[in-house]
């Protein structure tokens, strides 16, 4: 498993659901735009605090975004 492909998928998958650009929600959990981009690119890591921002900006909980999927495998 490479969890940043995880993360970054799961992040992208929940934040397109929700219908929303990245821009808007880099806006909802008080990030930048290029941040998310980077993390859904699986080009970086992130800290504990800005997982947890954005697990509430999506409205889920934390660990959901470490769930991985059969299908992205």
């Amino acid at each position: 498993m490479n969890i940043i492909k995880v993360f970054g998928n799961n992040l992208k998958k929940r934040r397109l659901e929700m219908g929303l650009s990245q821009e808007k929600f880099a806006e909802k959990c008080g990030l930048h735009r290029t941040y998310i981009s980077s993390i859904e690119c699986y080009r970086r890591s992130i800290s504990l605090d800005n997982i947890q921002k954005i697990a509430d900006a999506l409205e889920i909980e934390t660990y959901e975004l470490f769930l991985e999927d059969e299908r992205d495998v």
